[in-house]
């Protein structure tokens, strides 16, 4: 993994200084993807869930949706008008490359693969711009070919609703968040494979979702893990479903 995927893990997991209001420290996650093998399967495990079909449940939040507002469906028909304008260039996966975007956890095995960028991932926190996602989407297809889908944008676990409703609107669109994650003490990965009556004890399909009982098997809890996220499939088709849900990653 090189150093600038370990500083986006840091900045979109543990650095409150990524965004001057924001409260997303969480020690524990600091060195996802790093030097521990603990919190390698951290991360490799949040990105098979954020390249999954997503759902609300115990370790997964939604944005509630909203009654479509005047101008959302304006709002939201000129966002992907403007990714597919700005972000064709990227349907290259080298060119990607070349513009700083690497593949976070490229050996996991994903429906989609997130391409990021450290820097658009620092600035996301600030502004919001199409043109420069935290991540772009894509496809690998049999041939060993990437195929650009869509691009994910993010934002601090503690950003009002209303300011991720400015960014890409409620009512099209569902912002998600991943929350309650129980995982193995540093150096013990091999408690990732433990399970209790058939269901893992750590991860993100555990039924453990507090911190009391994580601390009841000897793990590690974490609130939330990276901050709120929204996948837009602008490269997926015309159908709103694929474009603003999750079919695009299944």
């Amino acid at each position: 993994m090189k150093l600038g995927l370990l500083a986006v893990a840091f900045c979109l997991v543990a650095a409150p200084t990524c965004r001057a209001q924001s409260h997303d420290s969480m020690p524990g996650m600091a060195g996802m993807g790093g030097t521990d093998s603990t919190d390698r399967q951290a991360g490799a495990a949040a990105e098979q869930e954020m390249s999954g079909t997503m759902i609300a449940d115990l370790h997964m939040v939604m944005t509630p949706h909203q009654a479509l507002a005047a101008g959302d469906s304006a709002r939201a028909a000129a966002l992907v008008a403007e990714m597919r304008r700005d972000l064709a260039q990227f349907k290259n996966v080298d060119s990607a490359l070349a513009a700083g975007y690497q593949p976070f956890f490229p050996n996991v095995p994903q429906p989609v693969y997130h391409f990021t960028n450290l820097g658009n991932a620092l600035r996301e926190r600030l502004r919001f711009d199409p043109a420069q996602p935290t991540a772009l989407l894509y496809r690998k297809e049999p041939s060993g070919a990437y195929t650009l889908v869509g691009a994910m944008y993010d934002d601090a676990a503690d950003t009002p609703l209303d300011e991720l409703d400015r960014r890409v609107p409620l009512s099209i669109a569902h912002w998600h968040r991943h929350v309650n994650w129980c995982l193995p003490p540093r150096g013990a990965a091999a408690r990732w494979h433990e399970t209790n009556d058939g269901h893992p004890v750590f991860g993100p399909k555990s039924p453990i979702a507090t911190a009391e009982a994580c601390a009841a098997v000897g793990g590690r809890f974490l609130p939330h893990i990276f901050g709120w996220m929204v996948h837009i499939n602008a490269f997926s088709g015309d159908d709103p479903t694929v474009i603003w849900g999750e079919a695009g990653h299944s």
